[in-house]
């Protein structure tokens, strides 16, 4: 985006903020600093914003081999709101980011961040016998993704496995039985 209105292009940026870590101040931040008007809003406010954006870019901490999208947490709730609204959602991301264990039907692993960046230790004592949890990331399906931006090139979310097949190989029907007893061995 910088480099966008660097070149002379002129636009306006509506920055989700979540916490705890403070991601879209960071962003709207920097953005801000070359001159691009940024407003910032919370995730939960996506929806009522929705009006007014054009398209919607996100990063991606991984891409699976079906093309959906692993995020920060609230990245599918903005995808959700911009299909409802018929926006085009897109992910920029580099194919390093593509994640080749899903090609073998692995999961991406959620992990979850200590609850003490929600809540003080006086706060979660309060809630007694509460369960609180604070995963840091969660999955947006490729339907609600219309392209994937890559150094290579810009695919559909479906060419995700041509990615990571041109990347780390064609993984064979043996190869795949192989693991997959591999698996049922460990699990013994």
């Amino acid at each position: 985006m910088k480099t966008t209105w660097e070149q002379g292009k002129r636009f306006e940026v509506f920055v989700t903020e979540t916490r705890p870590r403070f991601q879209g101040y960071l962003t709207a931040t920097e953005l801000s600093k070359v001159g691009i008007p940024v407003t910032m809003i919370l995730d939960d406010a996506v929806r009522y914003f929705m009006q007014d954006v054009d398209k919607v870019i996100v990063g991606a901490d991984a891409i699976t081999a079906n093309g959906a999208l692993v995020n920060k947490i609230g990245t599918s709730m903005v995808a959700l709101a911009a299909h409802e609204a018929k926006v085009r959602f897109f992910v920029a991301a580099e194919t390093y980011k593509f994640s080749p264990e899903t090609m073998i039907g692995e999961l991406v692993t959620i992990e979850e961040r200590d609850v003490g960046e929600m809540l003080s230790k006086k706060e979660l004592d309060h809630l007694g016998k509460i369960k609180v949890r604070n995963p840091s990331f969660d999955v947006t399906p490729a339907e609600y993704i219309d392209l994937i931006i890559t150094e290579r090139g810009i695919i559909p979310p479906v060419g995700a496995i041509l990615i990571l097949e041109e990347v780390f190989g064609v993984v064979t029907p043996e190869e795949l039985c192989e693991y997959q007893t591999y698996a049922l061995e460990e699990d013994a």
